[in-house]
């Protein structure tokens, strides 16, 4: 028994719909759009704005965007306004709603909006610099045993320092944080996601995967783990080759890149979502140009537009059979 129910989950994953007269349906349907922070929660600060402002404006246009481009898929935000999702009262709860706002809504795509900053002052910011020395007295030891000690001090001058730091960078889930993602596959509603189904009616095979449905796995059993690595692997290779696409998109358009890249750590919310799903630093809030650049019309419409050409490339790319391609990241 455990043997036909794994030889059809694979045939669910592997199974595509070859025959002539029936049309594909879209393998992206749903797109969750995150924008970072909110509420309580500011995030980074700049001179004229704070993160969570500039991530939900970007958001909101790149939803817009995606829903004039591509009129067949359903866009879903985390947030809308200036509350963390789901009016969470902390952060870590947020995460949870966000997460828990992607996987009820079957989403097919995970798009996280944020802003950057470096550790230093926004705009500008004070450094010491050692200019020569002097020789100053200082009195060491205690009671009889007490003197003076001539001694070298370096004499420091402070100046200012602008922050230079730009650019773009996009993050993916930290690979070997890979369970939290099998997880959230797993919890995921069956009904929805990225390439599940082709056509059901197309074939008896394919009307056999249909009815393959959640309630002929236990998801604690060894069947739904494998199902859920086997998802997982093709999703980490999508996510890569997303997050890929924008940041060449982003060179193109003449934006600094850092490439495609994953924290130590792991990012909470990107392994808590089961779908692709990528983090985009949109630019440094703490460089004073590329702040105004994202609080603009311009810079804020070119960002989403580098966005909207990499789903192109994305969507073509998975809808004719190439994802899982390899890219680079770091």
């Amino acid at each position: 028994m455990a043997f036909f129910i794994l030889s059809a989950v694979i045939c669910l994953l592997t199974s595509f719909n070859k025959y002539p007269g029936h049309p594909k349906p879209p393998k992206i349907r749903t797109i969750i759009i995150d924008p970072g922070h909110g509420g309580i929660d500011p995030g980074t600060h700049g001179l004229i704005s704070k993160e969570k402002k500039v991530a939900l404006e970007i958001s909101l246009k790149l939803g817009d965007a995606v829903e004039k481009e591509f009129p067949d898929i359903k866009i879903v935000y985390t947030r809308t306004t200036d509350e963390l999702p789901g009016n969470a009262s902390t952060v870590g709860q947020a995460l949870l709603n966000r997460a828990a706002v992607a996987n009820k809504a079957k989403g097919d795509l995970f798009i996280c909006i944020h802003c950057n900053a470096t550790r230093q002052h926004a705009g500008s910011y004070y450094m010491k610099k050692v200019i020569g020395h002097k020789k100053v007295i200082r009195y060491v030891g205690r009671g009889k045993k007490r003197r003076k000690q001539l001694v070298n001090e370096p004499v420091y001058r402070s100046y200012l320092v602008k922050n230079m730091r730009v650019g773009t960078e996009t993050y993916i889930w930290k690979a070997d944080r890979s369970g939290f993602k099998e997880d959230a596959i797993n919890q995921k509603d069956e009904g929805g996601g990225e390439e599940i189904i082709e056509d059901a009616d197309s074939s008896a095979g394919n009307k056999a995967n249909a009815e393959l449905n959640v309630e002929a796995f236990d998801l604690t059993g060894p069947e739904s783990k494998i199902r859920a690595q086997l998802y997982e692997k093709k999703f980490f290779n999508n996510s890569a080759l997303l997050a890929s696409f924008v940041e060449d998109e982003f060179k193109k358009s003449g934006r600094e890149s850092y490439g495609v890249k994953q924290r130590d750590e792991g990012i909470r919310v990107l392994q808590a979502t089961g779908m692709p799903s990528i983090l985009i630093e949109t630019g440094f809030l703490t460089n004073k140009e590329e702040e105004e650049y994202l609080n603009s019309n311009k810079g804020q419409d070119e960002v989403v537009q580098s966005i909207i050409e990499a789903l192109k490339r994305y969507k073509e790319n998975i809808e004719n059979g190439n994802s899982g391609a390899t890219v680079g990241y770091r």
